[in-house]
């Protein structure tokens, strides 16, 4: 899928044992050159995390941002494919060089795979994957570094609060109960590692029938505005179910470009502009944290 010294670009990747999680804010790592790093993340799989991070860093390179998206799923990495990226990174004097397109920045594990190669490894490589996607990638001058992680509270999550000083993170959640309880794990495990929830999204919130504009709340509706409010976060907004988002998703055409007036793709831009002012709100380059050993 990506050529064929795919085997020479893995080789750089795994060329390295991967160092043990000690702290956050990992020493010797100079992260200046990024002002806010921001993961997106998830308490349950399913939920539209990806769709999210790659809808909200196009929209956030659309408002004239310097924006890099960093796969941090490193189990099932998709980015590329939604973001319809076929190139992989080259290596240029000891340092990966990020693929663009569409004004983003992009890494990820899957340009180090065959299509359908799995990753089997355990929570140590897992931290050097993602040490080295922070350190070993030459991102230039980033205003924002989305940080797509995968669903859950384990390995890449403790990994990258452990390696880079986070501005904050982005909780996206589906309207009902069970996704709603995992959110909130997510958000425990936030405060555990000292990284301000900044927001909330609430995806597949309703759907719209076209032609009659009646809308239904499928999955439920306001989840996400009450988990906002519980726990004194923004919300960031609401997503509906719509088709040209999934198939924009399998074309790599984000539906902020797709679609730029259609309702999701309204919606995501709403929902960035809520985000860079969030940040913008915190002051200099975001917060300073303290560091949190394990």
């Amino acid at each position: 899928m990506f050529g064929s010294n795919t085997q020479s670009k893995r080789s750089f990747i795994l060329s390295q044992q991967p160092p043990q999680p000690q702290v956050q804010g990992e020493a010797g790592l100079n992260f200046d050159h990024i002002k806010r790093s921001i993961a997106v993340a998830s308490g349950k799989g399913g939920v539209g995390k990806s769709t999210c991070s790659v809808n909200l860093s196009v929209a956030l390179a659309e408002m004239g941002a310097k924006v890099g998206l960093m796969d941090g799923d490193i189990y099932g990495p998709n980015v590329p494919m939604m973001m319809g990226v076929r190139a992989a990174p080259e290596v240029v004097e000891g340092k990966l060089k990020p693929v663009e397109k569409y004004g983003v920045k992009m890494i990820s594990m899957a340009f180090f795979l065959e299509e359908d190669q799995p990753v089997v490894w355990r929570g140590p490589m897992i931290h050097g994957a993602i040490r080295q996607f922070l350190a070993d990638v030459d991102w230039g001058e980033l205003d924002y570094l989305l940080v797509d992680l995968p669903p859950g509270t384990g390995d890449a999550q403790l990994s990258l609060s452990q390696t880079i000083p986070l501005t904050g993170a982005v909780v996206v959640t589906t309207p009902q109960g069970v996704s709603l309880a995992d959110a909130k794990k997510a958000k425990v495990m936030f405060d555990k590692v000292s990284v301000p929830v900044l927001g909330v999204i609430e995806n597949m919130s309703y759907f719209t029938i076209p032609g009659t504009g009646e809308r239904h709340e499928i999955f439920s509706s306001g989840g996400g505005k009450k988990f906002a409010e519980e726990y004194g976060v923004g919300f960031l907004g609401d997503i509906p179910l719509y088709i040209g988002v999934r198939e924009g998703g399998d074309e790599g055409n984000p539906i902020v470009l797709r679609e730029p007036d259609s309702e999701p793709a309204q919606a995501f831009k709403a929902a960035a502009k809520s985000l860079m002012e969030i940040c913008d709100s915190l002051g200099g380059d975001g917060p300073k944290k303290e560091t949190v050993y394990f």
